[in-house]
C-alpha cells in the first residue's frame, strides 16, 4: 500500500491523496465485503426459513409479469377453491383476481400473501 500525500484544504480540512490505482483496490475490497455481507444475510435467511429459494421456472414467470398470486398458488399447489377458502374470498374473486380484471384490496392482498407465506410485496 502506497502511503498517502496529506494535503490541507483552505478550510483546515486534511485530506489524504492516493494512487488511483489504490484507490480503485479499496473501492473494489469495500464492494466485495457489502457482497459477503448480503450473502451471508440470505444464508441466514434461509436456513431460518425467512426466504426460500424460487426454482428457476417459476421465477421467470414472476420476472415476465404473470400474475403472483397465481404463480404463488401453483408453487404451493393450491388449487384456487383451496386458496380463496383460506383467504375467505370466492373462487370467482380470486380468478378475476388472477386473470387480472380485479386487484381487491389491501386486506384480501394481505389475506392471500398469509396463506400463501409470502410478503404483501411478492404480490404487488
Amino acid at each position: 500500500m502506497a502511503h498517502p500525500q496529506i494535503i490541507e484544504t483552505p478550510a483546515g480540512e486534511k485530506l489524504a491523496v492516493i494512487p488511483l490505482d489504490e484507490y480503485q483496490r479499496l473501492v473494489d475490497a469495500a464492494e466485495d465485503a457489502t457482497e459477503f455481507r448480503a450473502y451471508g444475510e440470505a444464508k441466514r435467511r434461509l436456513a431460518a426459513g425467512k426466504d426460500e429459494l424460487v426454482p428457476d421456472p417459476f421465477a421467470s414467470r414472476l420476472r415476465n409479469e404473470d400474475n403472483a398470486v397465481r404463480v404463488w398458488r401453483e408453487r404451493r399447489g393450491l388449487t384456487t377453491r383451496e386458496l380463496a377458502d383460506a383467504a375467505g374470498i370466492s373462487s370467482a374473486f380470486l380468478s378475476q383476481i388472477e386473470g387480472g380484471q380485479r386487484e381487491g384490496k389491501v386486506a384480501t392482498q394481505k389475506a392471500l400473501a398469509a396463506v400463501l407465506h409470502v410478503s404483501l410485496d411478492d404480490l404487488v
